[in-house]
């Protein structure tokens, strides 16, 4: 797996600092972003052990399903998503993410939210591989040991002159990985998705540097929150400088990226990296749940 990707200056007026994209959504059609990377290192462990089988966790509009879904086809590996949410395996019609994951070839359980909390655990695992025989294991959002070496690849050496880099937030692998990439000069933003503390200790066990800190206000309500002007940021970003962002991560991320600079968080004339983490699959789903509700759409 060999990855190409390129940097986007956005052109703002009225602003004292400098903003680069990274357009790590770029790397992939279908293994997008840090998914890409995540799994990089993984399929080569499953590869060199011999596995024939990847399992793995995500909920209804998951990037990491998808992608672990389209990386088993890619690589010849079946491929078994364990689903939050035992009741969409009675609905006729599978969301977009599903349909693309099954179109890959991917075995669905789907399980209810209390047997999903139970996905660490040993006693949880062996009844798995009692259903599914043995398989390699990828944990929800795919971040492991492995999936932390990849994303450290995220930063080359031409974003060190970077003051700041920032990334959205979802299990931390990721920020992990460009927190222990980065140069100590260099100051890491985390924007979690989630709400909650406990992504500082999930952070804790993968990072080498202490140069890092969770940007914590812009989750807008907590995972797979949307409301009215983050899609409304999120057409005018498209609109101006053609770049589409997911509403669960990059949306967010930028959102409170901008309105940071209103607030002058940043110091004049800081150069800030920003990482495209990929997610736009995501999208369809998104748009054909607020179309139910009568509300805006993101635009394609």
């Amino acid at each position: 797996m060999n990855a190409t990707t390129y940097n986007q200056d956005l052109s703002i007026l009225n602003t004292s600092v400098d903003i680069t994209v990274k357009r790590e959504d770029l790397i992939h059609p279908f293994i997008s972003g840090n998914k890409y990377r995540k799994l990089k290192y993984n399929v080569e462990k499953a590869k060199e052990i011999k596995a024939t089988s990847m399992l793995t966790f995500g909920g209804a509009y998951s990037n990491h399903i998808a992608a672990v879904a389209y990386a088993g086809k890619a690589y010849g590996f079946k491929t078994i998503g364990i689903i939050r949410g035992e009741e969409l395996g009675l609905k006729k019609d599978l969301n977009p993410t599903l349909k693309f994951a099954k179109a890959c070839g991917m075995k669905f359980q789907f399980v209810s939210r209390d047997d999903y909390r139970k996905k660490t655990s040993e006693d949880f695992i062996a009844t798995l591989k009692r259903r599914f025989g043995n398989f390699y294991l990828l944990p929800e959002g795919g971040t492991n040991d492995l999936a932390v070496k990849g994303c450290q690849e995220i930063i080359q050496t031409e974003d060190f002159h970077f003051d700041y880099v920032c990334c959205a937030v979802g299990t931390g692998g990721t920020i992990s990985g460009i927190i222990n990439a980065s140069q100590t000069h260099q100051k890491i933003l985390g924007f979690p998705a989630l709400k909650g503390d406990f992504l500082q200790q999930d952070i804790c066990k993968f990072a080498t540097q202490q140069n890092w800190n969770l940007i914590t206000g812009y989750h807008f309500g907590g995972y797979g929150k949307i409301k009215p002007e983050l899609i409304a940021f999120i057409n005018r970003f498209k609109h101006n400088y053609d770049i589409p962002l997911d509403p669960i991560y990059t949306g967010k991320m930028l959102f409170g990226i901008f309105d940071l600079i209103e607030k002058d968080f940043f110091p004049k004339a800081s150069k800030i990296l920003v990482i495209h983490t990929g997610g736009l699959q995501g999208i369809a789903g998104v748009n054909a749940k607020l179309k139910r509700k009568g509300g805006p759409l993101i635009d394609l």
